[in-house]
């Protein structure tokens, strides 16, 4: 499986720092928020990554390069000003994921637990399989709620944690332009072709300074 890592955002709410350094290379525990998820991904034998960016690019490309170095192979899909937001992203991207399924991490999270529970088959009549999470006290409203059959739909219980599989034919057919996840989520638990599963481990959302500080408290305390 490859895996795709999103990396686009400008990172607004993290000003001043994104001003010089782009969100995934905040540094969370003395490393880059990206470099944890490849390693750990890595660890579960996923060594074909795909990378997006816009904001502040130059410096991802750089980093990261062609991922030897790391002891993986890495492609760089760069988008222009402004980024292609979520799907856009991905779409323009496809041609570098396979022709199956495949994973897509936002580069501004952190999970702190087993990246093996990422390595699932989305069910044959789903065309994604989302990872939820606790809803955060910046998104007590929620986004989906999970049936017993694992089946997605839109609710109140859980947050979308970043993290999903996808099938490529699900972006079958859709134009490089800038579009959300959010509507094709939307559809797609409406035509009962969404499921998921609970994310097992602590999960962060980097999004502010302050979410910033706490997630290095977190590893501080752990170490």
């Amino acid at each position: 499986m490859r895996a795709m890592i999103l990396a686009a955002g400008r990172g607004e709410r993290l000003r001043p720092l994104t001003d010089t350094c782009p969100k995934p290379l905040i540094k969370v525990g003395g490393k880059p928020l990206i470099l944890w998820h490849i390693e750990k991904l890595k660890a579960q034998g996923i060594t074909r990554f795909v990378v997006n960016s816009a904001h502040l690019s130059e410096l991802i490309v750089e980093y990261l390069g062609d991922g030897h170095k790391f002891g993986v192979e890495i492609t760089h899909s760069v988008e222009g000003l402004g980024g292609l937001e979520t799907a856009g992203g991905i779409i323009k991207a496809l041609p570098y994921l396979g022709d199956d399924e495949f994973l897509v991490v936002n580069g501004d999270i952190f999970i702190d637990g087993d990246y093996s529970q990422f390595l699932v088959k989305i069910p044959k009549d789903k065309m994604a399989h989302l990872f939820l999470t606790a809803n955060p006290t910046h998104n007590l409203k929620g986004d989906f709620s999970l049936r017993d059959d694992h089946r997605v739909v839109m609710g109140k219980d859980y947050t979308f944690s970043g993290v999903a599989l996808y099938k490529v034919q699900a972006f079958k057919d859709c134009k490089t332009q800038r579009l959300p996840l959010r509507p094709f989520f939307e559809r797609w638990a409406l035509n009962a072709q969404l499921s998921g599963q609970v994310l097992d481990g602590k999960w962060f959302d980097v999004g502010t300074v302050e979410r910033l500080r706490e997630v290095n408290a977190y590893l501080g305390e752990k170490h």
